[in-house]
């Protein structure tokens, strides 16, 4: 299955999103060495070419999770900057965190609701008063109960019941999406810059020896 880790630019400048593009690579290739596999899930560019602004992968192999821990917290890529020479700033910082897993869809299934008939007010006379014809039903996986005595007959109110909590139990779980989204990319505004776990730098260049 693997460890997920989510690299975020944060709302740093442009550099940050360069900087998180050679950390990336230099992640893999660090992985790679160690016969791991790492896998980019979600890449979301920067506004430069070859940048990225955040980069969900995914690391396989043995020991991934102590390698992936040895990424985690703030990292930092120390260059000075490609795109504005006269800034003298050479540290640019990105985070890396676990991701906020994904939200398990719930199950629906009739045999997971307990349907009771009752008995409500309400507009149909004495009749609809006298006779359990409406529809008390609980999804028990949720907790999500509804009431329906839309209809004279138990048994068009037992569907619509039915009806109603799988639509329910289906907002339920689009809500819990959403959650889980808005929390995975509120890593860009948690960026801590500093006290960093990992200082990476370009390699050295080597000298041109041809001519010699």
């Amino acid at each position: 299955m693997g460890v997920l880790l989510l690299l975020s630019a944060g709302r740093g400048p442009r550099e940050c999103a360069w900087a998180l593009a050679q950390l990336l690579r230099r992640l893999t290739e660090a992985g790679t060495r160690r016969a791991l596999t790492i896998e980019q899930v979600q890449l979301v560019p920067g506004d430069r070419p070859g940048t990225y602004r955040s980069a969900l992968i995914r690391i396989t192999g043995a020991d991934a999770d102590a390698f992936a821990a040895s990424w985690t917290g703030t990292l930092c890529w120390q260059a000075p900057s490609p795109y504005r020479t006269s800034t003298g700033r050479k540290n640019w910082y990105v985070t890396a965190q676990p991701p906020q897993p994904d939200a398990t869809p719930t199950p629906f299934a009739e045999a997971d609701v307990d349907i009771v008939g009752c008995r409500t007010g309400g507009p149909g006379g004495q009749h609809r008063n006298k006779a359990s014809t409406a529809v008390r039903a609980t999804h028990r996986p949720s907790g999500l109960v509804v009431v329906v005595d839309e209809e004279r007959q138990f048994s068009l109110n037992r569907a619509v019941a039915l009806q109603l909590l799988r639509q329910r139990v289906e907002q339920g779980d689009e809500a819990a999406r959403r959650a889980v989204s808005t929390a995975r990319w509120r890593v860009h505004d948690d960026l801590v810059r500093g006290d960093p776990v990992r200082v990476e730098r370009p390699e050295p260049q080597r000298p041109n020896r041809r001519g010699r």
